[in-house]
């Protein structure tokens, strides 16, 4: 498995209102930008941003960052192997499969596997 992409997260109230400076900062629009049960997200440059009512945001503000993986499956066996919990059972987005899990000695990360068109555009592109 291969680490592709890590987003550090950013919380927001408004979408709207925090991407203006972030396109001016990394220079670009966002790669994402799509709706995902309460909450708005958008990938920017090194950010994601999750963006809601604070009651929204509090069901992801459990992990620390956002990790876009190769191989999903293998990432659940090397999280195995090191001693994590998965927290969140694998699940499908917009963007492909993910999962949260609870790294031996307490970090929680999302873990995520594109579908191939996003690794063709955002990554390979």
């Amino acid at each position: 498995m291969t680490i592709l992409k890590t987003y550090g997260r950013l919380w927001a109230d408004d979408l709207d209102l925090v991407l203006p400076l972030l396109r001016e900062m990394v220079g670009a629009d966002p790669d994402l930008r799509f709706a995902f049960d309460g909450v708005e997200l958008a990938a920017i440059g090194d950010f994601l941003v999750v963006a809601g009512p604070p009651q929204e945001r509090a069901k992801y503000a459990h992990a620390s960052a956002t990790v876009i993986v190769s191989d999903l499956d293998e990432q659940i066996r090397a999280l195995r192997e090191h001693g994590a919990e998965i927290t969140t059972d694998m699940g499908t987005s917009a963007t492909g499969r993910f999962l949260y899990a609870r790294h031996a000695g307490g970090p929680e990360v999302e873990y995520v596997e594109w579908v191939p068109e996003l690794v063709e555009r955002i990554i390979s592109g």
